[in-house]
């Protein structure tokens, strides 16, 4: 189905000369904003941006989006061009301006420069909500999630990916704006205590939680992480140049995309993956 004018159900943006439709307002956000052009340098050739995108496509597949789908704080539009690449529509909303950029030159036919507040976002409007590695960057998740809820249609989903376990909790997280990680039972209880109902959750990157664990986690707990260049970190963490690495990385990968292919939720994972639904018809 052909997407609605933007201003239809957004009553706070307008389409500028240069293709982005954008609030007149956009308010700070939990996120560095020379990160979108750090992630934009090694997304396509990143094992992890590529693999969150395959288990995402398989959820995806299997609890379709009614009509389009609004990738809230969708960055460079890597998932957005996935998902526009496979026939859904999609509208990537994004307050960066690096980010909106970036989207554009990948090819994201529908942009818009704001918060999902900021837009001014109409009831029940949305026919389905991403947000993926958003909602830790929220302080106040319920409101946040309240708010999603408020806006999708009824029986419109949510699909959202967070990270895992306060446990793996590092510097990293502290540079990137989050606010907290999550567990299956925590994600899943934020959703239903904003209304929804979970309709499946897995962990994934289950392969990544020692990697996390001995370079992230016990340097910060013994204070010698410091402080790095954000393009520097992104090249080393996400450029596997090992062959042998690679190959191990690969069969890891492809046994997590069997199982959440099938619906076979993982008990364990650097991430949370989850589909939610707003009941209705």
């Amino acid at each position: 189905m052909p997407l609605p004018l933007l201003s239809s159900i957004a009553s706070n943006i307008e389409l500028a000369p240069d293709g982005i439709w954008a609030s007149p307002f956009i308010s700070a956000v939990s996120y560095p904003g020379e990160d979108n052009d750090a992630c934009f340098a090694v997304e396509a050739n990143s094992f992890w941006f590529t693999h969150r995108n395959e288990c995402i496509l398989d959820v995806v597949r299997t609890f379709p989006p009614l009509e389009a789908f609004f990738d809230i704080g969708g960055g460079n539009g890597f998932v957005a061009k996935m998902l526009q690449d496979n026939g859904i529509d999609v509208v990537l909303v994004e307050p960066g301006l690096d980010g909106v950029r970036n989207a554009l030159r990948r090819g994201i036919s529908n942009v818009v420069r704001s918060t999902l507040r900021d837009a001014g976002f109409l009831p029940s409007v949305l026919p389905a909500v991403g947000l993926f590695d958003v909602v830790e960057h929220i302080q106040d998740d319920h409101a946040f999630m309240s708010d999603i809820f408020r806006h999708l249609i009824p029986g419109g989903r949510v699909y959202l990916t967070v990270p895992a376990f306060q446990w793996l909790w590092s510097h990293e997280d502290v540079q990137a704006g989050h606010w907290r990680r999550y567990t299956l039972n925590n994600i899943c209880a934020l959703l239903d205590n904003s209304g929804f109902q979970v309709e499946f959750a897995t962990y994934f990157f289950a392969f990544l939680i020692l990697p996390i664990f001995f370079s992230r986690v016990l340097p910060f707990r013994f204070y010698l992480a410091r402080k790095t260049d954000i393009h520097q970190t992104l090249h080393h963490d996400h450029q596997i140049v090992n062959p042998i690495a690679n190959r191990l990385i690969s069969w890891f990968r492809n046994r997590e995309l069997a199982r959440i292919a099938v619906g076979r939720p993982l008990k364990l994972g650097g991430s949370c993956l989850v589909v939610a639904r707003k009941p209705g018809p």
